[in-house]
């Protein structure tokens, strides 16, 4: 019990970072960048994109992930265990909500704005498109990785205390 208790407590950690860091990018991060000229904009983006990519960031993203994996597989093989189906609800909304949707949408278009030029006309459409996209996407990962959040701690609290 004593592992369960550690692995879903570290599922409610990273996913709540997630939640943190999709949170502010949704409500001011992007909208900052959207009110600079769009080559001070992108190229600000295109940093990130670069810099966000780093050991600690990997680690609370991929490391959740693998956290949900391990919780979906859990709560299939102990389903009459209470909590069971807050943590395959916590599992799905982060590997669907946040690495599904990052892989399939936010990653191409960083992709994308990675190999555009900033100071061209083309890379200015881009950036339009980008900062509307792109933080639609961001607000649906903000939203998954909160309900993940809550699943797992509703998850730790319905778990038998032994």
């Amino acid at each position: 019990m004593k592992v369960f208790f550690l692995l879903t407590l570290c599922a409610v950690i990273g996913c709540g970072l997630m939640a943190g860091l999709f949170f502010a990018f949704s409500v001011c991060v992007m909208k900052a960048l959207g009110e600079r000229p769009p080559a001070e904009g992108m190229a600000a983006m295109q940093s990130i994109n670069v810099v966000i990519l780093n050991p600690v960031f990997l680690l609370v993203f991929m490391g959740a992930a693998a956290l949900c994996l391990w919780a979906l597989i859990s709560s299939l093989l102990h389903w009459k265990t209470p909590g069971a189906p807050c943590l395959l609800a916590g599992s799905v909304f982060y590997l669907v909500g946040v690495l599904l949707v990052t892989m399939i949408f936010n990653v191409p278009m960083n992709d994308a704005l990675a190999a555009a030029k900033p100071n061209r006309a083309d890379g200015a459409q881009l950036w339009a498109t980008y900062l509307v996209s792109w933080t639609m996407w961001n607000h649906l990962r903000t939203v998954a990785s909160i309900a993940a959040t809550i699943a797992f701690a509703l998850a730790l609290a319905r778990a038998p205390s032994s």
